[in-house]
């Protein structure tokens, strides 16, 4: 286990958007509706989609809503016809970022990205500009005061990565995509509080910049993620602790 965590800054921005309430609604129903489209309907036959309904209930999301999105997804019910698109970019001090989306007019989900980086100085890249500096990984965080000890032989003997210890105590454990669900069962069998967990487009190294660099860099994933289209931002970027307290 390490002292400061690598993930703090990604999860800060994350609890940042989450409390934008209305917008994190349409994000877990999107993802509900895609996931049920790939994968079928059936939660305990498809862990995607499994992970989205949880996401759901723990924002408290009625199980009404949670079933329209999974009809809808699944063929049950009329509905748009959404579709996955990733866009790839430069913000301010060469940032690479990616953007996950789900739309059902590209054309316009487009032209609105686009707009949010030359607004802010940065470029929209194109398909594989960026994406080579990101890895896939499942990344769990368990509840402060939760056992050391416990969350990490539960997490390596599921077939975890890596065990970190946060400055907040919580746990930071991080999986292959393949190991993610074993990892996530085995601490739910055992009763181990959970704060998150998803599988996340993670950056190999990142970029350390300068207070006025990052707080422009910020406002641009900010901008990113409201977008209506929006499911999640990834960058590279190394927000420093400076930065943070210029935003809390």
């Amino acid at each position: 286990m390490a002292g400061h965590s690598k993930w703090a800054n990604i999860k800060h921005r994350k609890g940042r958007q989450d409390a934008k309430r209305g917008k994190i609604f349409s994000v877990l129903i999107r993802e509900i509706t895609i996931s049920a489209k790939l994968g079928g309907g059936l939660p305990e036959d498809n862990p995607r989609l499994r992970t989205a309904i949880e996401k759901a209930l723990a924002a408290n999301m009625t199980r009404d809503t949670i079933n329209r999105a999974v009809l809808k997804g699944s063929g049950g019910e009329e509905g748009e016809n959404l579709e996955e698109v990733m866009f790839e970019g430069y913000g301010p001090g060469g940032i690479a970022i990616l953007v996950e989306a789900m739309t059902d007019n590209n054309n316009r989900t487009v032209a609105e990205v686009r707009h949010a980086f030359t607004k802010s100085g940065g470029k929209l890249g194109t398909n594989g500009s960026v994406n080579y500096l990101f890895i896939k990984k499942g990344i769990l965080q368990a509840a402060e005061g939760s056992d050391e000890d416990a969350v990490m032989e539960l997490s390596i003997e599921a077939g975890a990565e890596d065990v970190e210890l946060n400055t907040d105590n919580s746990i930071t454990i991080s999986t292959t995509p393949d190991d993610f669900t074993n990892v996530k069962e085995a601490l739910n069998s055992n009763n181990i509080e959970l704060l998150d967990s998803e599988i996340s487009l993670i950056p190999e190294t990142s970029i350390s910049l300068d207070l006025e660099t990052s707080l422009k860099v910020f406002r641009l994933l900010e901008t990113l993620e409201d977008l209506d289209d929006t499911q999640k931002v990834h960058s590279n970027a190394d927000f420093s602790d400076e930065m943070m307290e210029h935003l809390d």
